[in-house]
């Protein structure tokens, strides 16, 4: 991109983001990006609090609408999952919140007579500052859990 310098980006709030795929093998970046030097803001804590109910909605929103009428298909939930946590990214991502580190976990999985399935998750954060948003769907064929980890970038 003419006139892009990564650093001053970075100053601006916005970021870089990258997806990549386990099933996609040898798709390796060959130019790795250099190292960005940035100075101490010396800001030990977020000026503004991620906002975990708005997050609970979007989540509510992007899963109902993507999965209300779907039927589960193991391919297609599969091509999902990374719809659907992009959507989600892009639309966390454009609440502007700064200096947050977004992870999107999605998991869809075929509804049966045998619902025992429990998920947990482990985190070493900061509990003034870090936080999470979850939300589960349910139709007639297929559940969906959504998780958005926050996690703040001093």
């Amino acid at each position: 991109m003419p006139g892009f310098d990564p650093a001053l980006e970075l100053q601006r709030g916005s970021s870089i983001s990258t997806v990549s795929y386990i099933d996609e093998p040898g798709q390796h970046d060959e130019n790795p990006r250099p190292a960005v030097q940035m100075e101490n803001t010396y800001q030990l804590g977020p000026v503004k609090r991620f906002p975990v109910l708005t997050v609970n909605n979007i989540l509510k929103d992007v899963l109902t609408s993507y999965l209300q009428e779907e039927k589960y298909e193991a391919e297609l939930c599969r091509q999902m999952t990374k719809t659907i946590s992009e959507v989600i990214k892009a639309r966390v991502k454009e609440l502007m919140i700064p200096r947050y580190k977004l992870i999107v976990l999605i998991g869809i999985g075929q509804l049966s007579e045998q619902n025992n399935l429990r998920i947990a998750s482990r985190c070493l954060w900061d509990p003034s500052s870090d936080t999470f948003a979850s939300y589960a769907f349910k139709n007639s064929s297929l559940f969906a859990v959504a998780n958005v980890y926050a996690v703040y970038f001093e």
